[in-house]
């Protein structure tokens, strides 16, 4: 009896904690929720908050990657202080754009995916596996998303490997795409990928990855009402994460108020000039 048992654990034990819910417990997976059918009087669509913008580029070493602070709901700032950037696991890192609740769920359902399946492994998944798990939970999410509730993450990670930083973005079906140089997401995204173009530059140091970053956003939030930029009065900052052999690292916000601080004094001397 003692042995039958043992032998259906082992053959119910899987390595994907997303598969052993949608097996025993599919209504704990965010994507697995029941929306109310829209009526002829709901002619609005759902108010959520909803995240942007996120950018991510390579360096010499490693991969960035970086959110502004506020989320919106409609023409309304419903958050000034939300993050958009997590580490996935030690050396991987993810930012979300899009429907924000959902969007964080399935980021935690992510980390926790990632550790389940280290502890029934014993090692670490491939950073290719990583990017193709997340693939299948956004496509999990697909019928939501037809509905405006769309998760639009980009993921990075170093490669233990290979020994080199990548970059992976994703449309609302799962497909996943590695991108090369750098990717921006979000309705700010036009203008981060426009400063960009002209900012980076291959084998940039962390501290010049750190800056680039960081200036882009703020071009962002220049055009963008959804974007929102270094704000010196109430001391936010983006977050910001870097990701190289030693692991992830969450850069320390003095160190961003001092980039943010020469990138304002650089463009108010431009202007006192002009």
């Amino acid at each position: 009896m003692q042995e039958s048992t043992a032998n259906q654990v082992a053959g119910n034990a899987t390595s994907s904690f997303t598969e052993h819910l949608q097996r025993d417990r599919p209504d704990l997976l965010p994507y697995n929720r029941t929306l109310p059918l829209p009526s002829a009087a709901a002619a609005a669509p759902l108010q959520v908050p909803h995240a942007t913008t996120i950018v991510a580029m390579g360096y010499a070493g490693g991969v960035l990657m970086a959110g502004d602070r506020r989320a919106t709901m409609g023409n309304v700032i419903a958050s000034r202080h939300i993050e958009k950037v997590f580490p996935a696991d030690r050396y991987s890192v993810l930012g979300i754009a899009g429907t924000a609740g959902i969007a964080i769920d399935l980021t935690r359902l992510f980390q926790v995916e990632l550790e389940h399946y280290e502890k029934i492994e014993g090692t670490l998944l491939s950073l290719d596996g990583k990017a193709n798990r997340l693939g299948a939970m956004i496509r999990g999410n697909l019928p939501m998303a037809l509905q405006g509730l769309a998760v639009v993450p980009l993921f990075a990670g170093f490669d233990t490997t290979a020994g080199v930083g990548r970059l992976f973005s994703y449309d609302v079906t799962g497909g996943r795409y590695e991108e090369r140089e750098h990717h921006t997401v979000g309705s700010g995204s036009v203008f981060a990928r426009g400063a960009l173009k002209k900012l980076w530059r291959p084998n940039m140091t962390e501290a010049e990855a750190v800056s680039v970053a960081v200036e882009s956003l703020y071009d962002a939030a220049d055009d963008d009402s959804a974007t929102g930029g270094p704000d010196p009065v109430r001391q936010l900052w983006p977050v910001v994460y870097t990701v190289n052999r030693s692991g992830a690292r969450r850069v320390p916000e003095a160190e961003l108020a001092a980039v943010a601080g020469r990138i304002i004094e650089a463009r108010s001397a431009e202007r006192r000039e002009a």
